[in-house]
């Protein structure tokens, strides 16, 4: 440690008091964060890259500062799905300091990284107040049955209207229209668990009718149509 002459040449004046850092609530605990292995809980948030052009979100289970689960979930450029598959190998095992510092290959699951570090060490997880936090698997929740991402994907034009394309659900096959030809439901197909099925050895057409489903006044429509043909 090196100190300047004027400082050298200061009389000593005695500290007061040291209470540490404000506690911060971490999977039901109070914690005086001093260290990075003091981190624990779940986080989710989201990034995004320079030009504004996709998006990621992103999910850890961090345990004593260590990085044990990731999620990456991203849309809307197609080097970036690539990237994530690189982000998922990179971020496990590796302290959030370590993940901060790392490139993550895409700007956006970098800011994603940013965004969640900051939550984390200021105790604003989604387990911040859950007994023991969630174990070791709990991000697989996140895609919900069938592992596929919640995309919702829909398009419109002032002199044609709204097309659903993919929702919660999953992947929208038809529109259902009333008189006035305004929406009042759709069909969709899951496409995880169709998928799981197919994999099982159901017949490709028996998976895709036991993955359908409705939503809304489905079946009291004057005119049904598919979107993206329509």
């Amino acid at each position: 440690m090196i100190y300047s002459a004027e400082v050298q040449h200061m009389c000593p004046v005695a500290k007061g008091a040291y209470h540490g850092p404000a506690p911060i609530p971490e999977e039901g605990k109070w914690v005086q964060a001093k260290e990075i292995k003091d981190i624990s809980g779940l986080t989710h948030g989201v990034g995004w890259c320079a030009p504004q052009q996709g998006a990621c979100k992103l999910t850890l289970n961090i345990k004593d500062g260590i990085i044990e689960e990731a999620l990456v979930e991203t849309l809307g450029c197609s080097g970036m799905t690539h990237s994530a598959a690189m982000a998922s190998e990179i971020l496990i095992g590796k302290t959030i300091l370590e993940a901060l510092n790392t490139d993550l290959v895409c700007d956006a699951i970098n800011t994603a990284m940013r965004e969640l570090f900051l939550q984390i060490v200021y105790g604003r997880s989604q387990t911040a107040f859950s007994e023991g936090g969630l174990p070791i698997g709990a991000g697989r929740g996140g895609p919900g049955k069938g592992m596929t991402g919640q995309v919702g994907t829909t398009y419109a034009t002032k002199v044609k209207g709204p097309r659903y394309l993919q929702l919660t659900e999953g992947y929208i096959t038809r529109l259902a229209l009333n008189a006035d030809n305004e929406i009042t439901g759709y069909e969709f197909v899951k496409i995880g668990p169709m998928m799981e099925n197919i994999k099982k050895g159901m017949d490709a057409n028996e998976a895709v009718k036991k993955a359908t489903g409705h939503y809304g006044q489905f079946d009291d429509a004057v005119k049904y149509i598919d979107p993206r043909h329509e």
